[in-house]
């Protein structure tokens, strides 16, 4: 299978390129850190730019397309020009579909949890309240309208917390806290704020088993089969690697009154569940990342 992924320097991406790799033709797009695509088949493409997008079509004629490219930090974007992440985040993924229209792809969309405000109770399904409270989750709310109005064939994965270990120049919490809590340093992690967080190993195995599956024109929770506060995280990687418990400090988000407040996004994944049964709990998770890096 012809596999186009956009974003291939970034967390997400760099896994997706190990893994699906090793079983289908890919073509990983980048930007910026063009050695994260080192060894593999991939170039550098504007994804804002529909002529050089077309171009690619044209070239691989992709079966898949794996849309993770955008602004993806919300601390980052919520600092940048809108129109900037606007043209990113939502007139890329246009683009994109548009493309995919014409060369009768499917698109796999990696949005955000954060689509929900996090004061609605927990473990939310599909159905539940959509309310984003800054430009990062606005604007992926934005591209999920687009793909639905303008797709022949898509998923929408509504994507937790992702953790694993950073590969290369990208950067991820769980790498620091991993980094800091082997090198005795102590670590702060939030109390008050809950996800289901999904590895990044699990996060393409699962993608993977999608893009081969007859899976159309759906919205998907995207998370871990748990839901755990970020200290809750820190603590079972201390259980599974031996790491010092007493160098996590607990706090919580009033500590950041810059802070925009998610306290619970942790998500119902039974529709996921009912495509796929490859989900991790986090121990397995993370022996798996401990144990392949």
């Amino acid at each position: 299978m012809k596999v186009l992924i956009t974003g291939g320097s970034g967390l997400l991406g760099q896994y997706l390129n190990r893994f699906l790799s090793k079983k289908h033709n890919i073509l990983s797009l980048y930007f910026n850190n063009p050695e994260n695509c080192i060894g593999y088949n991939s170039k550098k493409v504007d994804i804002t730019n529909y002529q050089q997008l077309s171009e690619i079509f044209t070239f691989f004629k992709p079966n898949i397309v794996i849309h993770t490219a955008a602004y993806s930090k919300p601390e980052v974007a919520e600092k940048l020009n809108y129109d900037l992440v606007y043209k990113t985040n939502v007139v890329a993924t246009k683009f994109l579909v548009e493309l995919c229209n014409k060369f009768h792809a499917k698109i796999i969309f990696t949005s955000t949890d954060l689509v929900y405000d996090g004061f609605q109770g927990q473990m939310l399904s599909e159905d539940s309240k959509i309310n984003p409270l800054s430009i990062y989750a606005r604007t992926k709310l934005l591209a999920e309208e687009k793909i639905k109005e303008l797709s022949e064939n898509y998923i929408i994965l509504r994507t937790s917390l992702l953790y694993g270990l950073a590969l290369n120049n990208t950067f991820n919490h769980f790498t620091k806290v991993f980094n800091d809590l082997k090198e005795g340093k102590k670590v702060k992690l939030f109390y008050d704020q809950y996800r289901t967080p999904l590895s990044l190993i699990n996060a393409v195995e699962i993608i993977e088993d999608l893009l081969i599956k007859d899976v159309n024109t759906e919205v998907l929770n995207f998370g871990g089969l748990e839901r755990v506060s970020r200290l809750e995280l820190g603590q079972m990687l201390c259980d599974v690697v031996g790491f010092d418990k007493s160098l996590i400090e607990k706090i919580s988000m009033d500590d950041f009154p810059e802070l925009v407040k998610v306290p619970d996004v942790s998500l119902n994944t039974k529709k996921l569940q009912s495509y796929t049964s490859l989900q991790k709990t986090i121990l397995e998770s993370i022996k798996e990342i401990i144990k392949y890096g």
